[in-house]
């Protein structure tokens, strides 16, 4: 039989630590913290001990405040050592914005999974379906107001403030690599739906999982559709990708970049399914009200019960057209896309969802 879940996550760092210093969490293992200009106000990044020097594993976004902070742990936390490389969860500004300042400090090469890498590129390039413009235009044809799309675009490509400067170059990772550091064997995992293609680490030998994104105690990742692939289904990736964190033994130290440090994996695996399976159920029964074919844009008071601000209705649009694509993709509701835009109804189709 399956152990029972706990019925509480454990915190075992309640506290985090201070700016400019840092709480070892497991042996080699130092966990810092950076600040966020975001709702979400901060990261947490890690630093794992080597004989003679630091892997890095994520920067912290690119603003003058964090690189304030890394002078400091540059000074002091590093005891002299240098960094010897950095590993990089995945292409989010907070994760990816001063890889390169740092590569170049030390000489030092950056690791990610090549669809990160090449994600960043064309975001900051404002390339193929990956620019600014291409965005507003996926979320009018899902029913954005045009004053709330205005606000959007008038902020510009918000990435390359957060990243002034990337990796020109990089050190390819893939599922199933294994990185030695902090004397512990790390391997790969990548998980998806919250990015590309989302690397995190477990060391068996400590028992401990650096998670990333892919799994945080109090919120759930953003899942969202972006013009890229406007039929997808990161949804149903993001909740695929959750096994790989379930079959993980129950005394794991889950290791987040927002958030504590925390055990209770499964339970957090079964919470996050249980979340979503609610938002699912709760957008059927809206579209069973509506009195016609309805947009992403008028079922985000459903997902998000608060006022948005323009940073917080980017990510929420993404994330309304993320679930409705499940259901869609799933054969629970209907699609209709018009010279009006897209728009959605209740009642059954045919499934063309490819995750089981």
């Amino acid at each position: 039989m399956n152990a029972p879940h706990p019925p509480v996550l454990d915190y075992p760092f309640p506290t985090p630590p201070a700016p400019g210093e840092t709480l070892q969490v497991a042996p080699g293992v130092h966990w810092l913290r950076m600040p966020l200009p975001f709702a979400l106000d901060h990261i947490n990044l890690w630093l794992l001990a080597e004989p003679d020097g630091w892997t890095l594993v994520d920067c912290g976004i690119g603003s003058a405040a964090t690189r304030d902070l890394w002078d400091l742990h540059l000074a002091h936390t590093l005891r002299g050592r240098p960094l010897k490389r950095i590993i990089v969860t995945h292409y989010h500004p907070d994760h990816l914005g001063n890889a390169q300042w740092l590569s170049q400090r030390f000489d030092v090469p950056v690791l990610m999974t090549q669809s990160e890498f090449l994600t960043a590129h064309a975001v900051i390039d404002q390339r193929s379906s990956y620019a600014l413009a291409d965005t507003c235009a996926l979320f009018a044809a899902h029913g954005m107001p045009v004053d709330q799309v205005d606000a959007m675009r008038v902020r510009g490509n918000q990435y390359k403030r957060g990243v002034p400067e990337i990796p020109t170059v990089f050190a390819r990772m893939i599922d199933g690599d294994v990185v030695t550091a902090a004397g512990m064997q790390w391997r790969v995992e990548c998980g998806y739906g919250h990015s590309p293609e989302h690397a995190w680490l477990y060391a068996s030998e400590g028992c401990v999982a650096i998670s990333g994104d892919m799994l945080l105690p109090r919120i759930s990742t953003n899942v969202s559709v972006w013009p890229a692939e406007p039929d997808g289904d990161p949804l149903g990736r993001f909740l695929t990708s959750l096994a790989a964190f379930a079959a993980l033994p129950p005394a794991t130290l889950v290791l987040p970049s927002h958030g504590l440090p925390f055990r209770g994996i499964a339970l957090r695996v079964a919470q996050l399914h249980a979340h979503h399976a609610a938002r699912l159920i709760e957008l059927e029964q809206a579209l069973l009200l509506a009195a016609a074919p309805d947009s992403a844009s008028a079922m985000i008071p459903v997902l998000f019960r608060r006022e948005l601000d323009v940073q917080q209705r980017f990510f929420a649009m993404g994330e309304a057209i993320a679930h409705l694509n499940h259901l869609w993709r799933n054969g629970r509701i209907r699609r209709n896309v018009t010279t009006d835009g897209v728009r959605f109804a209740a009642g059954a189709t045919a499934n063309l969802s490819t995750h089981r």
